[in-house]
């Protein structure tokens, strides 16, 4: 047992790893390099001269979304021992809105398709292509906020979960519920007030990120005091004896 869970905490901190890395790709770097911001035609541009960029950053956010399946698996191992209940609602939480995010990278596709359709497109203009391509683009910002919704909740939870513990350390689980905090504000701020949410970005994602980046490299590093845990384990089923 005691081998077994320091795994699984190291494999977590690993699918956290590069889950944080190609995120930092796909989610902030390609679309800094693609997206000009208010200018359909010039953004156009960039996705057509740089597409296979352009692709490379969806396949990344593909492997993202893909980590997020054993992450949440993994969670639920370590956590059970704590709190069945809101470990379970942390499961949900990740899987509906990894499920968000995953149909709406389909708006990115959409504009590869409107950009370099076939001639059932030549109804259009290429203002008018260049226009929808862009709209696709502010549709999935719309989604990735929505998905954000459901990811801040499970950061809420899981710091609660971190906190209470003992096995990792309390200040990660409190940086943690303050990151998925930080979520919520910048997600329901976009969709209450656009123009004041513009003044937040990034800023207000900086504590999230550090929150995941402390969790992921007490995982690889330290993993889990695999003592505390099996106290934690042996006083479950002693309860539910």
């Amino acid at each position: 047992m005691k081998n077994s869970i320091k795994t699984t905490a190291r494999t977590g901190g690993i699918l956290y790893l590069i889950n944080i890395v190609l995120g930092f790709f796909a989610i902030g770097y390609v679309p800094g390099i693609i997206i000009v911001s208010g200018n359909p035609a010039a953004t156009a541009h960039n996705i057509l001269l740089h597409e296979q960029f352009y692709r490379l950053g969806l396949a990344a956010h593909i492997i993202i979304l893909l980590t997020n399946i054993p992450l949440a698996v993994i969670f639920y191992q370590l956590f059970k021992v704590v709190n069945r209940r809101i470990i379970l609602l942390v499961v949900f939480f990740t899987l509906i809105g990894t499920a968000i995010e995953s149909v709406n990278l389909l708006n990115q596709f959409a504009s590869l398709i409107l950009l370099k359709g076939g001639h059932y497109l030549n109804v259009f203009t290429p203002e008018q292509l260049d226009s929808l391509s862009y709209m696709h683009h502010q549709l999935e910002a719309s989604g990735f906020n929505l998905a954000l919704v459901f990811f801040g909740s499970y950061c809420i939870l899981i710091g609660y979960l971190i906190f209470r513990s003992t096995f990792l350390p309390g200040t990660v689980g409190m940086l943690m519920a303050i990151g998925g905090m930080c979520y919520l504000v910048n997600s329901f701020s976009s969709f209450l007030f656009p123009e004041f949410a513009a003044n937040l970005s990034p800023y207000i994602q900086i504590p999230s990120g550090l929150a995941e980046l402390s969790l992921c490299l007490w995982f690889l590093v330290k993993g889990v005091n695999v003592s505390k845990w099996e106290e934690k384990a042996n006083a479950r089923r002693i309860g539910e004896a």
